[in-house]
């Protein structure tokens, strides 16, 4: 297999009448690679594991939606670049999924500060996520918080060689007051996720 790219760069990038041809197909292929890069902890809260691939189809999606043309693409790629992993760090999308919207207010003022409160466990070790600065804050001045967030799980050598070892057993946890719960990592999403980790790919 080859190395995981780490970047996306103008070259990336499809002429949006090329890519409407084949945006059918890669939405059905970015689909099922995401089947296994995504993880629900809890009720409500479900981490979707950024790759190359999947920054790829949201750059492309944003600027078929938006039609920004040429003038678009350096913000789109500067924008989605660093949720991109480089070997040392899984980076994930958190997303609080409720529908009812007046649920939804409620929780979102109940869960200030979750970001903070997210880590992995592998090898008798624990890997605490770091929110990823934006220009959006994730949690307003009144105590509201997003219900998106993405963070990065730096790992250590160890850790990372521990996660990459097939069969490991890993926990995806949230620690906040007002949601405690933990999920056990499938080994196909492990697999998976060890590809975004130096030494991870075969």
């Amino acid at each position: 297999m080859s190395e995981p790219r780490r970047a996306l760069t103008r070259a990336d990038i499809m002429d949006m009448a090329d890519y409407a041809k084949v945006r059918k197909e890669r939405r059905a292929a970015i689909t099922t690679l995401k089947r296994d890069r995504r993880l629900a902890v809890g009720p409500f809260a479900t981490f979707h594991f950024e790759c190359f691939e999947t920054m790829w189809m949201q750059v492309h999606e944003m600027l078929h939606i938006e039609q920004g043309g040429e003038e678009q693409i350096a913000g789109e790629l500067e924008a989605y670049n660093p949720l991109i992993p480089q070997g040392d760090a899984l980076i994930a999308t958190l997303m609080l999924e409720i529908d009812d919207p007046a649920r939804r207010e409620r929780e979102l003022y109940r869960l200030a500060g979750i970001e903070d409160t997210v880590r992995l466990e592998v090898g008798g070790a624990a890997v605490a996520a770091r929110p990823i600065e934006d220009e959006v804050a994730r949690t307003s001045e009144d105590g509201k918080t997003s219900s998106i967030h993405f963070l990065r799980f730096p790992f250590q050598a160890a850790e990372a060689a521990a996660f990459c070892t097939p069969g490991a057993r890993v926990l995806l946890g949230v620690e906040h007051p007002a949601y405690g719960h933990l999920a056990v990592m499938p080994e196909e999403t492990r697999a998976a996720l060890a590809e975004d980790l130096d030494g991870g790919s075969s």
